[in-house]
């Protein structure tokens, strides 16, 4: 009986009954889109920390880098003055430590036993200056007129016109040519390549790294700079008189690689003369959800190191990427919710409209033996239909206008600031004391990732709750209304 009134109550006021889920719709499909343009920001901001942060990191251990005091304290390069006519090339290279303190690697260890610690792994982070060029000796010309006598005769009267018998003249030509390359080298622990920077590139050529390598004299270059340097698998590369053969080719899944060239740790502590030492330390923990926990305890027993999590270097993100994802995340939550209220009450408004118009019914129905509870069930029952009605035209539409955002794709940009206890910039320690020092690109250089809105299951069950919820809502407004009808107030509206 009770489905059977309810079908044909909604069949009768089909138009009052659209016209609700209607309301409900709207704000369900605002809801709905909002929070997978939300998710869709989280995901762009993943992409860009990743350039920094390696896949599977949870948190970095550093230890800022001391202020330098007195004079500047930057790399030296001497050159022999050599006094020959050879165009032979000078070069120096200076291999430095980059971003923070060094750390012993026994840390490591320590950071790897601490309570929450899943994993922890090393690097040594590294900026080389090469300075290489030549110098051109230059060529003595004697000024004319000089060197002879009045009578144009050589050797005669005052001996040349130069003083003590010496001829006149200058040094034409000469000088130096010399270039700077700038580069950053990376030392990865190739024991553990399941964790740090490297694993935010993809090897497209070649082969990474094998766990047998812990000393070799190989090397994984980043794309970009292989492309620039015109360097490929099987070529060699020269750093601090070392040879390294390339082995793979990395192209970073967010466009900006940690550095330019990855080599193994222990040959990376070598040409910094920092044996067993590292610049950073990157933490799995062993549940995703106790994060904050697991730094406050290494923060607490390995003191004068600073923990950085991936949510701390986020809050470093600016540029369209940040204002997007405040737009999102501020305006359009509080939007969603002014209209999912604003539908709520309007269904209310027009489910107890709608009893008012329907007090012969039910004035009929009490008198024919129906309670006050049945006739609140039966409003009730008939809002909640329309709310799930609503709740289905909503998922509808914001699965559209998701799916809308998407095939748009507007390109947000993003860059990282310097802040936290690193150097920013290139060759700084990366932003909020992330990265290890190894960020290649300036603060300045935007990355820019393509904006996508995906939809979760749990957006598509919150979408269900609300359409209840609106059911009920409306239901609770009707039911209320309709309660409090007697039978012979009801009939006595009766034509």
């Amino acid at each position: 009986m009770f489905f059977t009134y309810l079908r044909r109550e909604l069949r009768r006021r089909r138009k009052a009954a659209l016209v609700v889920a209607s309301g409900l719709a709207l704000g369900i499909a605002l809801v709905i889109v909002v929070s997978s343009v939300s998710s869709g920001m989280e995901k762009a901001q993943g992409k860009v920390l990743q350039s920094l942060y390696g896949l599977g990191t949870d948190m970095t251990v550093t230890k800022a880098a001391e202020a330098q005091s007195g004079q500047d304290q930057g790399p030296r390069f001497e050159f022999d003055a050599r006094n020959n006519d050879s165009d032979e090339e000078q070069s120096s290279d200076r291999v430095m430590v980059q971003g923070f303190q060094t750390l012993a690697a026994s840390t490591v260890s320590k950071v790897g036993t601490q309570k929450g610690v899943s994993d922890a792994v090393g690097g040594l982070s590294l900026r080389v200056l090469k300075v290489s060029g030549q110098f051109r000796q230059g060529e003595f010309q004697q000024e004319q007129g000089q060197g002879q006598n009045g009578g144009g005769q050589p050797g005669g009267g005052q001996g040349g016109g130069g003083q003590g018998g010496q001829p006149e003249g200058r040094v034409q030509g000469g000088g130096a040519d010399f270039q700077v390359n700038n580069y950053s080298v990376y030392g990865t622990d190739v024991t553990q390549s399941a964790l740090g920077p490297l694993t935010s590139s993809k090897i497209t050529s070649g082969r990474t790294f094998k766990t047998s390598e812990t000393n070799a004299k190989v090397v994984v270059a980043d794309k970009s700079y292989a492309k620039e340097k015109k360097l490929a698998v099987g070529d060699t590369v020269t750093v601090k008189g070392t040879k390294f053969k390339v082995i793979g080719i990395a192209t970073p899944d967010s466009g900006d690689a940690a550095a330019n060239l990855y080599i193994p740790l222990k040959q990376a502590q070598t040409l910094s003369d920092s044996k067993d030492k590292v610049t950073t330390i990157y933490v799995k923990a062993s549940d995703s959800q106790q994060i904050d926990s697991v730094k406050s305890t290494i923060q607490k027993n390995i003191p004068g190191t600073t923990v950085t999590t991936s949510a701390d270097l986020a809050k470093t993100v600016s540029g369209s990427l940040s204002t997007a994802s405040d737009l999102a995340s501020n305006v359009g939550k509080w939007l969603s919710l002014a209209v999912l209220v604003a539908a709520f009450l309007v269904a209310g408004l027009l489910t107890s409209s709608a009893v008012s118009r329907r007090v012969r019914e039910f004035g009929t129905l009490k008198a024919l033996g129906w309670k006050s509870g049945r006739v609140t069930r039966q409003v009730v029952g008939e809002a909640v239909v329309n709310g799930l009605v609503g709740g289905a035209l909503g998922i509808a539409l914001g699965l559209a206008g998701a799916y809308v955002v998407t095939a748009i794709s507007p390109t947000l940009e993003a860059q990282v600031g310097a802040s936290g206890s690193g150097a920013g910039g290139p060759g700084g320690g990366g932003p909020g004391g992330m990265g290890g020092g190894f960020r290649r690109q300036a603060a300045t250089d935007a990355l820019k990732v393509a904006l996508t809105a995906p939809v979760s299951t749990s957006t598509i069950a919150l979408a269900v709750g609300l359409a209840v919820t609106g059911g009920l809502v409306a239901g609770a407004f009707g039911g209320w209304r309709a309660s409090r009808l007697r039978p012979a107030d009801a009939l006595r509206r009766v034509e």
